[in-house]
This record gives structure tokens, sequence and C-alpha cells, in this order.
């Protein structure tokens, strides 16, 4: 949930709470004060009715009168103090009423009086009201969410600005994007300002760690060259006895397998840094094609038969050098993990590629096998990388790779995202 969202809900369930409270409030504020005003009118109209029972009484008349709202008669208990105000309900259909009784001496003579008001006005009177403080309530919460909505969305643009930025930014491009340092907030002006600082410091660290594995490739590059020209002219003395021969031919050949780990692990680097931009429609059948042709010797070596099925072409947005090493890496992995006299199946049609060599190798986990050094790459003699940077490739590039092993058979295949 967006943080906007949150904060007006928050802010809602407040002024929700709040305002019920109010109402509650104000509800019983109006009912008190109409209940008062009822008193008072039944206070002054026993006023009256004792003023003319004084003056019946002056002429010797006793007074009994029974009515709905009022009643009055004599009664043989003494007369009381102060009168008793209540509501009470009564009639058939339960009509309220305020409702004042008290038994008053008159010359001696005691009354019971009792005065009626009925409530079906206050009742309606509060109904009306209450209607139109709902009504008043959830017209004042509509305009507090929209004007909370309207205003927080305006102040929260310059996040929203930010936050694209950050999303579009990459490694290649980073020392361009500049954060604003005036948004009118504080908060987002230091947050900005860290951001500046932060993409500062990442340009400045991909730049040294770009050119170190460059340098430190290319310095590796050249002592391993000459250690290797060294024990190719020593291999030429007359003088070296066959044990001597033998630990030359592996001491050389550890030195190409370093080699060629040196520039696996320079290009996974570059590729990770995205030095290589996809910046052409290249067709995989015809790199797929070119690679066959290349590896035809050792195809024929091992006697494997290749099947194809291009059904149609699968284009992809692919820097050339990224396409070569794709398809070569696939295709000397199918070769390399493969027996004498197997079988090479490519198939290819508009939204996927896959290769697939028979095997005799026990299935391999996913996350094992696209890892680097993976523990298989010494059986084979390669260095580990190879499907590695095949996985690197492929998720630099939108492009998902995935792995099956059914009935002595590996496929992997590319898929689009």
């Amino acid at each position: 949930m967006r943080l906007l969202t949150k904060t007006t809900l928050y802010f809602l369930t407040a002024m929700t709470v709040l305002l019920i409270i109010a109402g509650y409030y104000l509800f019983s504020r109006f009912s008190w004060e109409l209940n008062r005003k009822s008193d008072q009118e039944l206070l002054q109209e026993e006023v009256v009715w004792i003023k003319y029972l004084q003056n019946e009484m002056s002429r010797g008349v006793t007074v009994v009168l029974r009515a709905p709202d009022v009643s009055i008669y004599p009664v043989e208990v003494s007369g009381e103090k102060f009168p008793a105000i209540a509501d009470i309900n009564d009639g058939p259909g339960k009509i309220t009423y305020r409702q004042l009784t008290q038994v008053v001496s008159v010359y001696g003579v005691s009354y019971q009086i009792i005065l009626r008001k009925s409530q079906e006005q206050k009742a309606a009177l509060i109904a009306y009201t209450t209607r139109i403080i709902l009504l008043v309530f959830a017209g004042l919460l509509l305009a507090t969410f929209l004007y909370t909505w309207l205003i927080s969305k305006n102040l929260w643009n310059p996040f929203y600005r930010s936050l694209n930025k950050v999303r579009q930014a990459d490694l290649q491009t980073i020392q361009n994007t500049v954060f604003e340092k005036e948004t009118g907030t504080t908060e987002f002006n230091e947050l900005n300002a860290s951001l500046n600082s932060m993409t500062a410091k990442i340009q400045a660290d991909f730049v040294n760690m770009k050119e170190f594995t460059e340098n430190a490739a290319h310095e590796m590059q050249t002592p391993l060259s000459a250690a290797k020209s060294k024990l190719e002219l020593l291999l030429q003395s007359e003088h070296l006895q066959g044990e001597d021969v033998q630990s030359i031919l592996e001491a050389s050949d550890a030195l190409s397998r370093l080699s060629k780990l040196n520039q696996e692990l320079l290009l996974l680097a570059k590729i990770e840094n995205q030095q290589y931009p996809a910046n052409q429609e290249l067709n995989l059948n015809e790199v797929t094609k070119k690679y066959i042709g290349l590896l035809s010797e050792l195809i024929h070596d091992k006697q494997l038969n290749i099947t194809t099925d291009y059904a149609n072409e699968f284009r992809v947005q692919l820097h050339p050098l990224l396409a070569d090493t794709l398809i070569s890496n696939l295709l000397g992995n199918a070769i390399r993990h493969n027996y004498s006299g197997g079988r090479i199946d490519i198939s290819v049609n508009g939204n996927s590629y896959s290769i697939s060599n028979t095997t005799h190798a026990a299935p391999i986990a996913p996350e094992k096998l696209f890892k680097r050094f993976a523990a298989t790459s010494a059986e084979s003699g390669s260095n580990g990388l190879g499907l590695a940077i095949v996985k690197k490739i492929a998720d630099t590039n939108g492009l998902e790779i995935t792995y099956e092993h059914e009935d002595g058979q590996v496929t992997l295949r590319i898929n689009r995202k």
C-alpha cells in the first residue's frame, strides 16, 4: 500500500472517531437542551394550575380534572416540596411524554398534579437534526479526503520524480542522473542531496572497478602469454626427458586454462557493468549455423549427429559479441557433455530457442548448473564459467533460460520474458 494511501486512511480513521465522539456529544447536548426547555414549560404550566387551584379553592370549589395532558385531583397524602419530571411511554402507540408529577397543598387540601407534554416533535426534530449532522459529517469527510489527496499528491511530486530517476538510472548513464536540489520541502531536499552524493560515489566506484578489472585482466594476460611462450621454447630443447616434457605440457595446459579463465572473468565483469549495450537486432538462427560450422571438427571427432529445426527466426536485441558468446557456449556445452555417437537437437521458433544433447551424466540442480565454478566443470576440463556467462547474458538482456533433464537428454531453453 502506498504511503500516501496509508497516511490518508489513518487520518480519515482518526477523523471518523473524532466525528463520532463529536456527534454523540452534540446529540446529547441537543437532547438535554430540548428536555430543559420542556421542563421549563411544564414548570410554568404547573404554576398557572396552582394559581387556578388557589382561585377555585378560595371560592370553595373542589377541583377534579382528568385529561390526556392534565390530571388534577385531591389525594390523601401530604404535599411534596419539589416536582418530579421524567420521560414515560403511554398509550397504544407507546407515545413518549415528558411528565411532571407533584402533590401540592392548597388551603390545607392536597392535590395530585400530573402534567404531560408530548415528545413527538422533539423526536422528529432530533431525527431531522441527526440527518443534517450526518450529511454534514459525510460531506466533511469527503471534502477532507479529496483535499488531503490533492494536497498530498502535489507535495509528494518531488519524491515521485526522484523515484522515477532512480528506476531509470543505470551504471552507464548514472553520471547524468541529477536530483533536484530545491523542492520546497526540507525532507525531500535532504533525500535528493543524499541521492546525488550516492550516485556520485557509485559512479566513482564503477569507474574505478571498471578500470581495475580491465587493467588487472590485461596485466595478467601479458605474463601468462610470456610464460606460455617460454614453455613452448623449452619444449624445443633436445635435452628434455620424457617426464620433463610431460610436466611442461601440463604446465602449458594449466596456463592456457588460466588465460581463458582470466578472459571469461573479464567478460563477466563487463556484462555485469553493462558495457555491451543491446544495440542490434540479431537472428540467432544465423549465429547457430555459423558456430555449427566453426565447431564441425569437434562434432566430427565425437561422431555427433546434429538435427536442426528452424521453424521460425528467433530475433533478439543483443550485442553481437554476446550473441556469439551465448551460442558458442551453449553449443560447446552440448558437445562437451555429450558421449561419442550421441545426438544434438536444436529447435528454434519465434519465442524460444532450445538445444538438447544426449548425456550419461546425472541431473543437476538448476541453481548449481548456472553457478560459477560448478563442481562438474573439473570433470569436463572447463573453467565452469560457460553456463554462468550464458545465464548472465540472458538475465541482463530480457531473456530467461531453463534447464530440463529427461530420459538421458539435457535441454537448455531460452525464452523471452
